[in-house]
This record gives C-alpha cells, sequence and structure tokens, in this order.
C-alpha cells in the first residue's frame, strides 16, 4: 500500500513529467503567405475567400502522420500553433493580396454591403505526410459573383520530405505553396 509521501512524490513526478513535455514542444505555422513567383494586374476587383475546410485529424493541435491508408498518428512534441482552417485561410488571403497586387482580398463571408466580384472556396481532403511523403489534395472552386459564372477544379502533389517534424512541415508549405499559385491562376482567368 502507498504511503502519503509516496503518493506525494509520485504525483509530483507526474506533475513534472506533464510540465517538461508542454515546455519541450516545439510549435510550427503555416499561415505566413509565400512570395508569389509574378504578379497579376487585377483593378477594381474584390476577392472574398471562404474559410478554408480541412480534415478533422487537422483539428488536433499536435501534428499527424500517416502510418497508413487508415492509421494515423500524432508526433510527440511537434504541436500546430494555430488552427490550420484559419491559418490556411489568412495565408491564402496574404497570398492573393500579394499576387494582385491589392488589399481587396477579405474572407467571406462578412459584414458589410460590398459583394465580393469573386468567390473562391477551397476543401482540403487530405493533407498529410506518409512515408518520404507529404500529400495535399483539394477540390477549389472559383464563382464570378456577377454572372454567377463558376469553375471547380481538382489540386493534388506530393512533395518529398524527412520524417521529422521541421522537414513535415516545411513540405507542408511547399505543397500549400503550389495550391495557392493554382487557385491564383484560376482567379486571374475570372476577371
Amino acid at each position: 500500500m502507498l504511503t502519503r509521501k509516496r503518493i506525494k512524490i509520485l504525483l509530483t513526478l507526474i506533475t513534472l513529467l506533464g510540465l517538461s513535455g508542454c515546455i519541450s514542444s516545439k510549435y510550427y505555422v503555416l499561415s505566413t503567405a509565400s512570395q508569389p513567383s509574378a504578379t497579376y494586374t487585377y483593378k477594381n476587383q474584390v476577392i472574398g475567400v471562404e474559410k478554408i475546410t480541412v480534415p478533422k485529424y487537422l483539428f488536433k493541435r499536435e501534428i499527424a502522420v500517416a502510418k497508413s491508408a487508415s492509421q494515423i498518428i500524432f508526433l510527440d512534441g511537434a504541436v500546430w500553433a494555430e488552427d490550420l482552417d484559419a491559418g490556411l485561410t489568412h495565408r491564402l488571403i496574404g497570398f492573393l493580396q500579394k499576387k494582385f497586387n491589392q488589399p481587396s482580398v477579405f474572407a467571406y463571408p462578412w459584414g458589410v454591403d460590398k459583394q465580393p466580384t469573386i468567390k473562391v472556396k477551397v476543401h482540403v481532403t487530405r493533407f498529410i505526410a506518409q512515408g518520404d511523403r507529404v500529400y495535399l489534395d483539394a477540390n477549389w472552386e472559383v464563382e464570378n459573383m456577377k454572372s454567377h459564372r463558376r469553375s471547380a477544379k481538382l489540386f493534388s502533389t506530393t512533395v518529398s520530405t524527412k520524417s521529422d517534424a521541421s522537414s513535415i512541415v516545411y513540405a507542408m508549405d511547399k505543397a500549400f505553396g503550389e495550391l495557392e499559385e493554382v487557385v491564383a491562376r484560376g482567379v486571374n482567368l475570372f476577371h
């Protein structure tokens, strides 16, 4: 039977181990917009970007890695410092502002009277490392809000990676950068 002293020591050790896990975690973000390789001229237009939807495993704070087609594990000590759906939405907005050299790109819907000229919707269906690759699959759509003409496309890419968290996040950053460029080209065709 455990004595009170042993119980206190055990609780202290558990607390210290828990705190050391929090202290040694590394935090990662994907919300920093990449620099476009070229820009487009896009005057007097307003672009609305709906909140990007992501798979449920990306709502966890730990970085997910697929061990197989049906098994996901979370990396110890590697934590997202943001909600990825919101972070990726802000990143796409920032990228489109740079790409079209204009500040009139906003999260949609918003509470103002002026409607966007173009609306962008992105649904990420897979965004995960498995083996030595990061996979990004998404559906995206661009809609002209005046003519209601729309174009929906599929996107898929893989980027090589190592198994450590920093390499995985770097590869995810590159993969999302490819998606940003493709979406921007789609928006450019609609003005």
